[in-house]
């Protein structure tokens, strides 16, 4: 499913998709809660702008506080990026939940919550259809 398709002309700050709860999409067939997500970040670069820093997030209290869980970074070229998530992954120490401020390039197992958006910010301002794609598998 795609959480987010969208073409960059101007510079975003903090842009956010709607959420989206896996279970009401799948009609209440998927098993619950998730246990494990793929997720690719695609970006296809047109031209000019600098950077582009896109984050799958998740929600543990409905919406009122979101989570990074994976985080894609681009600059001027075409990239994919891909990251499996399981939420059977035990944690032996505390994260630390970050919004909008994981490391580039990086991802958080075993955070998976009830609800999910995606949080992009760029800097400059490209052009020539450069689009970002945020495709997500639940399982």
């Amino acid at each position: 499913m795609i959480l987010d398709s969208r073409t960059i002309t101007t510079a975003l700050t903090a842009a956010v998709t709607d959420e989206v709860e896996p279970r009401s999409i799948y009609d209440g067939n998927l098993d619950y809660p998730i246990r494990a997500l793929t997720v690719e970040f695609i970006f296809t670069y047109g031209a000019d702008g600098t950077t582009c820093k896109s984050w799958l997030q998740t929600s543990l209290d409905g919406g009122t506080t979101w989570i990074d869980i994976a985080n894609a970074a681009f600059t001027t070229s075409t990239a994919s990026k891909v990251y499996n998530l399981s939420g059977l992954t035990a944690k032996t120490t505390a994260a630390t939940p970050t919004d909008g401020s994981l490391a580039d390039n990086t991802a958080v197992d075993g955070l998976l919550g009830d609800l999910f958006r995606v949080k992009t910010t760029t800097t400059g301002t490209y052009s020539g259809s450069t689009t970002l794609v945020v495709a997500v598998c639940f399982r």
